[in-house]
């Protein structure tokens, strides 16, 4: 078995060192180390076939399920299994472009997570402090902007973060100095962006990781990619979108003529405001002037003071009388009281006696024994006396 297995395998390898093989993808997965696997078929057959890591690194759209595909690469026999692969050395999407393909999968991940949605949409400053230019800074496209907004702002204040705009290695320098240009000093929007060129040249412009740190970052953020025709993923994410970096640099700065223009109109409108006002504040004064109380102001004095010494003898007289009728009431309540007073009972010939030692009031003979000490409260003060003889009212109940 093993020995036809390793012929069968060196007829078939050495028979079909590289082909071309269109099909469907199914069963699509990607392990963990990175290499693709998937089943590649049409109406009548099937095979096998592997995409390894290196190879989807370089891949520009993604694998999936139901899509068709044209795969070229060596013929492989899995000697364990028995079974034939292909090594997909080359995959181009049918009907469609690699590059437009992968433009038209990542735009369709990216709206669905909401990076293109206007309202994360940042206003870009009227007057910024310094404006960061990412770009390429031997291109023409840097030359052009520079040359715009210093015409149109000659005060402006520029900084170019100078980075790779085509090739392997843009994309991540890109993203980088965009997820780091907020550490430069005053920097308040940034122009991001290249000339024109083929979708291959701009396709730095198209990567994810571009399009991310554009949604991330900490400033406002024009794309200016290419021509008017072009458009890249970058275009959408940004705050704003210039057709050509010239345009973007128009937008970025105000002409400072219009702002010239505009200052005057609004110092004339203040001027006139402020005469209106000045007109306006002389004429009400002149009405108030003319006013008696401000011609006789002490008759308006002397009127209040006498409505003051008014009231001060209306407050008099009612305080007098109602003093006067808390004091009869007062009078009225003392002589119920006194009416009520034991001391008034005591005025009439009566006592009150009680024991000296716990000082309980006598109501009855039964309160009290022979040789007790007792108080007997009068009039005018109060008795103390020793019981030496009770005597008992047989006729009492």
């Amino acid at each position: 078995m093993t020995q036809l297995t390793a012929k069968l395998k060196g007829v078939m390898e050495n028979t079909f060192r590289f082909v071309w093989v269109s099909g469907e993808i199914s069963n699509c997965k990607q392990a963990s180390s990175g290499h693709v696997y998937f089943t590649l078929k049409d109406e009548g057959a099937q095979i096998a076939a592997i995409l390894w890591r290196s190879a989807a690194q370089r891949l520009r759209f993604q694998l999936k399920d139901g899509l068709k595909v044209l795969a070229a690469g060596p013929i492989q026999l899995y000697e364990t299994r028995g079974q034939y692969q292909l090594i997909a050395e080359q995959l181009e999407p049918q009907g469609i472009g690699a590059l437009e393909l992968a433009f038209r999968q990542l735009h369709r991940k990216l709206d669905a997570e909401g990076l293109f949605d206007l309202d994360h949409k940042r206003p870009l400053p009227l007057f910024p402090r310094r404006i960061a230019l990412i770009t390429s800074p031997s291109s023409a496209a840097v030359r052009d902007m520079l040359q715009v907004i210093t015409r149109r702002w000659p005060r402006a204040n520029i900084v170019i973060v100078p980075v790779p705009v085509q090739g392997a290695d843009a994309a991540p320098q890109i993203a980088k100095a965009l997820g780091q240009v907020h550490q430069i000093p005053h920097v308040e929007v940034v122009i991001c962006g290249r000339g024109g060129g083929s979708l291959e040249d701009l396709w730095a412009f198209n990567e994810e990781v571009v399009a991310r740190a554009i949604y991330q970052c900490a400033v406002p953020v024009i794309s200016a990619v290419g021509h008017e025709i072009d458009l890249t993923i970058a275009d959408l994410v940004a705050d704003r979108r210039a057709l050509t970096p010239s345009e973007a640099a128009e937008l970025v700065v105000p002409l400072e003529s219009d702002v010239r223009a505009l200052l005057e109109q609004s110092r004339h409108r203040l001027t006139s405001a402020l005469q209106y006002q000045a007109q306006r504040a002389r004429f009400q004064i002149e009405r108030i002037q003319q006013r008696p109380a401000l011609s006789r102001p002490l008759d308006r004095i002397h009127q209040l003071q006498s409505e003051v010494d008014d009231l001060e003898e209306r407050m008099r007289v009612a305080v007098t009388r109602r003093l006067e009728s808390r004091r009869q009431q007062i009078g009225t309540i003392t002589a119920s009281l006194n009416a009520l007073s034991p001391l008034a009972v005591l005025e009439r010939g009566y006592s009150l006696t009680k024991r000296l030692v716990d000082e309980t009031l006598i109501r009855d003979l039964h309160d009290i024994k022979i040789g007790d000490r007792i108080s007997t409260l009068v009039s005018r003060g109060s008795l103390i006396s020793e019981v030496i003889q009770i005597d008992v009212d047989d006729d009492a109940d």
